[in-house]
């Protein structure tokens, strides 16, 4: 045998013994096509919290849960730990030194189905970096939410832990005067990344050199103020992240003066179709804010589905969102004490949208604010953790066909038993409820949301926490239940040395 058939055999079983070679007709075959890909459970996912805020008065919980997810293996490991790294040369001994008292997990869940639980206090709690893997690692949801009794954006600051990518879209951020909106850049990774911040107005890109090439230094995070990127103070901006290099996780601290404040999350990819789910019943004033980012205008279908179908809100019909400009619309109590759901289509040709609404609830000095930002449906599975026994509401929308969804009520951190309930919601119409709640409930618990069959159902959840020093004013915030995206597609792989003997 020659060298160069040694050489090719120890090529072939390397590669297959690392990525397989996928099934193909060899010449001379049955013609036969490949076997369809399977659906497999990830095997690694990460997931980065932002500095929680600024103010001393400041009170964190961070709550984490995995569902149970068949074919996700028997064990697993996860850990959710401060972003800064304590580093030094070494010690006196001449000894290196390991990760110091600020590396200590904050997080540190042990298996599927039980949620866990820890906390922080003051202005130097730091962003958080975390890693799951094995039987964890699907479907792995942190909350973090943060109660401020007092001051500029004053209020229940709630936010998912997002995983890391390279580009994001935040409709809805602000550079007024009563505003203070801080992109939080996380960077989990042993690497630079290189990071640019755009905002673009009511009349198109805002001009600054201040948000080009921003360093987000390995295992750190840097806020940046959006109102040092901007000449003049605008109302609503759309506020556009890519990494050049590396990646990070983006998300929007907005603060007003007045209205309190919470976390503005990334819209979902834009989409000629998008769907911002869980307006409250009570909602006093909402704001919708578009942004086109493609070569056409988009001119949308304004719909709101509410417990009884879709209706038009009078006056605001249709909303024109030129090509590279902010377009917003206040929309005032559109509700009219019925919850429901905005979805936005087009009129005509199709152009791509990112959107987000800002809700306030209450009065006079005694209001609050938060943020929907379009989202994905609910899809195969959704989480959302840190759910309270009497705080939490889950609006569920079905803008086409009718769907049916089941809700699981995990475990609470401190114990308790799950439940499960199955919602149909009726095609064009929001439904609000009171989820199930865990029996002999104690701590937090999560709830996993799972289409059964039906059209497309998209989701969110409100929490609502009253502060007692604060007692008239509404604390809360609402997070989105995306598709987990728990599972990936993998191609059926055999190995095949035909390739080779050429």
């Amino acid at each position: 045998m020659n060298r160069t058939t040694l050489s090719l055999i120890a090529a072939a079983a390397a590669l297959a013994a690392v990525t397989g070679f996928a099934a193909a007709t060899a010449p001379g075959g049955d013609g036969d096509s490949a076997k369809a890909a399977a659906r497999l459970p990830v095997e690694r996912s990460s997931l980065l919290c932002p500095t929680p805020s600024t103010s001393d008065l400041a009170e964190t919980e961070y709550t984490s849960y995995t569902p149970v997810s068949q074919g996700s293996g028997s064990s697993g490991k996860a850990a959710l730990s401060p972003a800064t790294r304590e580093l030094s040369d070494s010690t006196q001994d001449g000894k290196s030194k390991g990760k110091g008292e600020a590396d200590k997990p904050v997080l540190s869940p042990l298996k599927p189905g039980k949620p866990v639980a820890g906390d922080s206090s003051g202005a130097e709690s730091p962003a958080l970096v975390g890693s799951a893997d094995g039987n964890l690692a699907p479907g792995w949801t942190v909350q973090q939410t943060t109660g401020v009794a007092a001051g500029t954006g004053r209020g229940l600051l709630g936010v998912n832990c997002s995983a890391p990518d390279t580009d994001f879209w935040f409709p809805g951020a602000s550079t007024a005067k009563e505003r203070s909106d801080y992109i939080h850049l996380t960077n989990p990774d042993d690497s630079a990344a290189v990071v640019d911040v755009q905002l673009y107005g009511a009349n198109g890109a805002i001009k600054s050199d201040v948000g080009e090439g921003i360093q987000v230094q390995p295992h750190s995070s840097v806020p940046v103020l959006l109102s040092t990127l901007a000449d003049k103070p605008q109302t609503n901006v759309t506020l556009h992240v890519t990494a050049r290099s590396g990646r990070v996780a983006a998300a929007v601290l907005a603060a007003d003066d007045k209205l309190g404040g919470d976390w503005l999350p990334a819209s979902a990819d834009p989409a000629d179709t998008v769907v911002l789910p869980g307006i409250p019943k009570d909602a006093t004033s909402v704001r919708l804010v578009a942004f086109a980012p493609g070569d056409n205008d988009a001119d949308l279908k304004v719909q709101l589905t509410s417990p009884t179908g879709r209706i038009t809100p009078a006056g605001h019909e249709s909303l024109h969102v030129k090509s590279g400009m902010t377009a917003a619309v206040d929309l005032g109590d559109v509700t009219r004490g019925e919850a429901g759901s905005l979805v936005l289509t087009p009129t005509g040709d199709s152009a791509p949208v990112v959107a987000a609404l800002r809700v306030v609830r209450g009065k006079g000095d005694d209001q609050e604010s938060g943020f929907i930002p379009a989202t994905r449906s609910i899809g195969a599975r959704a989480t959302v953790a840190d759910n309270r026994a009497k705080g939490s509401t889950l609006s569920l929308t079905a803008p086409g066909a009718a769907g049916t969804v089941k809700v699981t009520a995990s475990a609470g951190t401190e114990g308790g038993t799950p439940v499960t309930k199955t919602y149909t919601v009726k095609g064009g119409t929001t439904l609000s409820v009171r989820p199930p709640v865990p029996a002999g409930l104690k701590g937090a618990y999560a709830l996993t949301v799972e289409e059964v069959s039906g059209g497309e159902v998209y989701g969110s959840r409100m929490l609502d926490v009253p502060d007692a020093d604060n007692p008239g004013v509404p604390m809360f915030t609402v997070q989105t239940l995306p598709d987990d995206r728990g599972t990936v597609s993998v191609p059926h792989a055999d190995q095949d040395l035909s390739v080779l003997q050429k």
